[in-house]
């Protein structure tokens, strides 16, 4: 795919992300402070950077888990067809669990992964997303937890990336492309 030039606008700071983080994670430890053990199961790839932080901020038993789940490839706009890259490795029938996704969409990654791990009879089992664009919704979904809400903007950052481009920035970034 031929490279496009574009700038990346700050969108929310490291600060910002950091802050925010703490909070849930105290709604999170709220929600499931009975729990003997909590099976986080982070969506890859984009949500690595958020699972990392967020589960240093669960004063919980946890065990992390990942599935990998893609819809978008490289590009920028969804296949709508959500295909599952990578299982998780253990069982979490009867098991406490919290989906970790990096942003929702359109919505159909989540409605698809949600339903999978349903069927699986988790004890329970709650959702929370990074970053949400409820003005591309095209599924009835919402997540139990949102860091934030963000208008119709391709971002990159923290963990989210362009083309495997830009996981590595510590905020979240919009895209500007610059040869419009």
């Amino acid at each position: 795919m031929p490279e496009r030039p574009y700038v990346i606008d700050t969108l929310i700071s490291a600060k910002s992300i950091a802050a925010r983080i703490e909070e849930l994670g105290r709604d999170i430890r709220t929600e499931f402070a009975d729990t003997d053990k909590l099976i986080v199961v982070g969506l890859l790839r984009g949500s690595f950077v958020f699972i990392a932080d967020l589960v240093r901020e669960l004063d919980l038993p946890v065990e992390v888990d990942f599935l990998e789940a893609s819809s978008y490839g490289d590009g920028m706009e969804t296949s709508r067809e959500v295909r599952i890259l990578k299982d998780l490795r253990g069982a979490i029938e009867g098991r406490d669990v919290l989906v970790v996704e990096d942003i929702v969409d359109t919505g159909f990654t989540l409605a698809h992964v949600t339903r999978l791990l349903l069927s699986r009879k988790p004890a329970k089992l709650r959702t929370i997303a990074l970053l949400d664009k409820p003005s591309r919704r095209e599924v009835d979904i919402r997540a139990d937890w949102i860091g934030f809400e963000i208008p119709d903007e391709f971002v990159v950052g923290y963990g989210i990336d362009f083309a495997q481009r830009n996981r590595n920035l510590p905020f979240i970034g919009k895209v500007r492309f610059t040869d419009a």
